[in-house]
């Protein structure tokens, strides 16, 4: 499927809060009107009501200014309630539709983004998008507005005055114009070198660990002043362009006031024009001035929203490659439950032209059986089980999940029925029950302890002072890398599924617990297919089968004892490892 294109992303925005958005223009409207009409009806007091002394007029005309003022106020108001409500809004669903969207997005397409790039276009690029939105409903609409309206009330007031306008507005407009067309290539420079001060510093602070234990100090200091000096001399570069075209700007719109006070001021002492229409013109001169001014302000903020708009595009055209079948199929026999069956599956990341993952990979997972799966460091393991849930799409082959093409599955009913352990274990904020629950949100507290003790997690949870409900700090900040492996193996056995993935899982647990886990794993999964991936050879030698993978390929398939006759790689790997892991343990299986 074609990627959409940045303002096809954003047309459901326009169309749902366009009504909106126009009403806010209009009380705008309102609003610059009211502005423009002041100078004109002061013009008025003063040569028809105080040069005449004519008193009632002025009061008179005086009640008319603030009605009109009145009128403008309230323009402005509503102007700014749904200036704000509709930002507000538009912010809050771009947002959610931003989270909504990452979620359904396969890995194989959210892989593309950095996870921390990911959190920044959800937070300060959407709030970027919704502050110039916000604007543009208050008053970058409202500056051409008042110049353009300035422009002709001013021309109608006085033409003889005007002359002074068609050298100076032109000037002006020419000084702006530069200023666009040069600055803009340099805000935009400066808005990168900011995107790279943050990324060294999400990197610092994601890796702060390994700086302090490898003393890397002084190199992260030399990045970050590298970054930050380019910043500096990006945003100097940017700041000059301002300083110099702002002022030149002012001057410009100054000197025209100053013009036109001389030659008005000769044209009254002459008889020729009033002082009102004097005072009125050079009111609208100071809104063309302030006009000229912000849009002079406003090109900085266009420069992040656009990019901020362009990097959350990039995340919302993205399509998921894989299509799940409406009405799919969830039911299943009960004899295949808990089968999977791998048929000449090939899988690559990336491009198609891409070295695959997975190369014409053969083989079944009956129910009930524990499968292990053991090769070198990039030979396929976390990818093929990835296959199963769903996660990726195989490129060819088939993937079937209690006898049923996982193609053709809800995807719901397909994962309730897999739980997995990841390689990485992440815990969520909330209580240590609340973790274990994610498995299963219904569970009670006896079954929630029953995994618990199952996952050897029962016993320091409850030396713990709040036990089951002591808290859980955001990744699991208090717990050590084998309690919250522990902990993650207790969310999975909670769901009670028919196909239990570990995934290298108990890497940071000694071997006597992972003895223990596994004792537990073997009553408790009566039924239960377990395939358990792990690089130590110890953690699937007594499994049922054990599928060895070398780059990507079947490079065997079998029990221990049949693999170390059949099997090169699985034998070199024995071997290899024998020494580390100890020969009494290896001769005790």
């Amino acid at each position: 499927m074609p990627e959409e294109s940045e303002a096809g992303v954003f047309r459901k925005y326009y169309r749902k809060h366009g009504f909106m958005f126009g009403v806010a223009i209009l009380f705008l409207t309102i609003e610059a009107a009211a502005d423009l009409l002041q100078p004109t009806i002061m013009a008025h007091i003063i040569d028809e009501g105080v040069a005449e002394g004519r008193m009632d007029y002025v009061v008179k005309m005086g009640a008319f200014m603030l009605l009109i003022t009145a009128l403008g106020a309230i323009g402005a108001s509503v102007r700014n309630i749904v200036s704000s409500r509709v930002s507000g809004q538009f912010g809050a669903e771009l947002r959610a539709d931003l989270f909504r969207h990452i979620q359904k997005l396969g890995f194989a397409k959210l892989d593309r983004f950095e996870r921390a790039s990911l959190i920044v276009r959800m937070t300060n690029d959407v709030t970027q998008v919704q502050n110039f939105a916000n604007g543009l409903m208050r008053i970058f609409v409202k500056a051409p507005l008042l110049c353009i309206g300035s422009l002709i009330m001013a021309v109608r007031l006085n033409p003889e005055l005007s002359l002074v306008l068609v050298v100076v507005v032109p000037l002006a407009g020419l000084f702006v114009a530069m200023n666009l067309r040069i600055g803009v290539p340099y805000f935009t420079r400066m808005q990168k070198a900011l995107d790279r001060v943050n990324g060294i510093i999400r990197e610092y602070l994601a890796g702060v660990r390994v700086v302090k234990a490898f003393h890397r100090y002084d190199a992260e200091t030399l990045k970050f002043d590298g970054a930050n000096g380019e910043y500096r001399d990006r945003a100097t570069d940017a700041a000059r362009i301002v300083a110099f075209f702002s002022p030149t700007v002012m001057l410009t719109m100054n000197m025209g006031i100053v013009a036109v006070l001389w030659f008005g001021g000769h044209r009254v002492s002459g008889g020729g024009m009033q002082v009102g229409h004097i005072v009125a013109f050079i009111n609208y001169m100071t809104q063309m001035l302030y006009a000229f001014m912000v849009v002079t302000m406003v090109f900085t903020m266009f420069v992040r929203a656009k990019g901020s708009a362009a990097r959350i595009g990039e995340v919302l055209a993205e399509r998921n490659d894989m299509a799940w079948v409406d009405g799919a199929v969830s039911a299943a026999r009960a004899s295949e439950r808990g089968m999977v069956e791998f048929d000449a599956v090939t899988c690559r990341y990336g491009k198609a032209d891409s070295a695959p993952a997975l190369r014409d990979v053969s083989f079944v997972c009956r129910p009930g059986e524990t499968i292990g799966i053991i090769g070198s460091t990039g030979s396929g393991k976390s990818t093929l089980v990835g296959l199963i849930p769903r996660y990726y799409e195989a490129d060819s082959g088939t993937v079937k999940v209690n006898g049923i093409d996982v193609r053709l599955c809800d995807p719901k009913e397909l994962r309730r029925r897999i739980a997995v352990v990841p390689q990485k274990t992440m815990l969520f904020t909330g209580t240590v029950a609340d973790n274990i629950r994610w498995g299963n949100e219904e569970a009670t507290r006896e079954q929630v302890e029953q995994a618990a003790r199952m996952a050897e997690a029962h016993e320091f949870i409850s030396k713990l002072p709040e036990g089951y409900d002591a808290p859980v700090g955001q990744g699991g900040t208090g717990f050590s890398g084998g309690q919250k492996q522990r902990l993650a193996i207790a969310r999975a056995l909670v769901r009670q599924p028919d196909i239990l993935i570990l995934d290298d899982c108990t890497s940071a647990v000694d071997a006597a617990t992972e003895a223990r886990i596994k004792s537990a794993l073997r009553t408790y999964a009566k039924g239960l297919t377990c395939i358990l991936i792990a690089q130590r050879i110890t953690s699937v030698i007594d499994a049922d089968r054990i599928v060895v993978l070398d780059q990507g390929e079947l490079a065997g398939i079998g029990s221990h004892a049949e693999l170390m006759d059949s099997c090169r790689v699985y034998r070199e790997i024995y071997e290899s490892q024998l020494g580390k892991e100890g020969n009494s343990h290896a001769a005790s299986v």
